[in-house]
């Protein structure tokens, strides 16, 4: 109930005052937190509670394949430029995330965890058993890409003049999986598809180059 609660607040100021800060996965996960200090909630007891919205994951990531479908052709259409755009948006990611760790000298741990950092959570959590990395950091980076993500990837788009929907669709899902497609979903059908498709992507590139290269 508090995260029903949370999200539907967060999305009312969202519709009321559109700004990065109003984005409602960071609003809500703000409210959220600050209930858990309020009422003193420990996470071990809201994992608990919240495993139904949890499964409803599975089948709401299943149901992106219907604006796929939708837009099936405007995907064959520009087939090559979205799978070589998210091959290089995936290198990139992880090669950047490993040398700007090096350069400010961060611990191994973190160097590992950010290296899955812009792929969806359960596809990150099993590259990072493959690579020795720490479940619990591993997640709390992959959440924090995605609601930067989607906080400031519009934004970013607009500044560089990227305006193509199939270009801006790819952005967000490489870089900010899930919660970005969310976000790209609602720039247009189009942006979502092909999130939909760069997400999955990204997830599968970063699969198979991450323990290779380590």
């Amino acid at each position: 109930m508090i995260t029903i609660a949370c999200y539907m607040f967060s999305r009312k100021i969202s519709l009321r005052f559109t700004h990065p800060l109003t984005t409602p996965i960071f609003t809500s996960t703000i409210l959220i937190i600050f209930a858990f200090l309020l009422f003193n909630i420990s996470y071990k007891d809201y994992s608990v509670a919240h495993q139904l919205i949890t499964y409803w994951l599975g089948p709401a990531t299943v149901a992106l394949a219907l604006p796929l479908y939708q837009h099936r052709k405007t995907l064959q259409k520009h087939f090559i430029p979205v799978l070589f755009g998210g091959a290089a948006g995936s290198m990139a990611s992880i090669f950047s995330a490993i040398y700007l760790a090096k350069i400010f000298h961060l611990s191994k741990e973190i160097v590992n965890a950010l290296t899955v950092k812009s792929v969806t959570t359960p596809v990150a959590v099993e590259v990072g058993k493959v690579i020795d990395a720490d479940a619990t950091i591993i997640a709390i980076m992959v959440i924090l890409t995605g609601i930067f993500g989607a906080m400031f990837g519009g934004i970013f788009l607009a500044i560089v003049k990227v305006q193509h929907p199939v270009a801006k669709g790819l952005s967000f899902g490489v870089i900010a999986h899930g919660i970005g497609t969310a976000q790209a979903i609602k720039e247009g059908q189009i942006e979502g598809a092909v999130s939909g498709v760069a997400m999955a992507l990204s997830a599968i590139i970063t699969a198979m180059i991450i323990p290779l290269f380590y």
